[in-house]
């Protein structure tokens, strides 16, 4: 989800500096949307962590 942000973020930048500013609006909207969506499901995704009580799995050893 954080990729897709960053891929209209990137869009909205190139079509700001080539001039299309309907583009770049829509662009900037969708990436500012995508954002908040992966904040929240981080953020429910590190409650249910808490409250099960498991911890995660921790990485293999060098």
């Amino acid at each position: 989800m954080l990729r897709w942000t960053l891929i209209f973020l990137v869009i909205a930048l190139v079509a700001a500096v080539l001039g299309f500013g309907n583009l770049a609006g829509e662009a900037s909207d969708i990436a500012r949307i995508l954002f908040f969506i992966f904040i929240v499901l981080t953020l429910v995704g590190l409650l249910f962590g808490l409250i099960s009580g498991r911890k995660p799995p921790l990485p293999p050893a060098l």
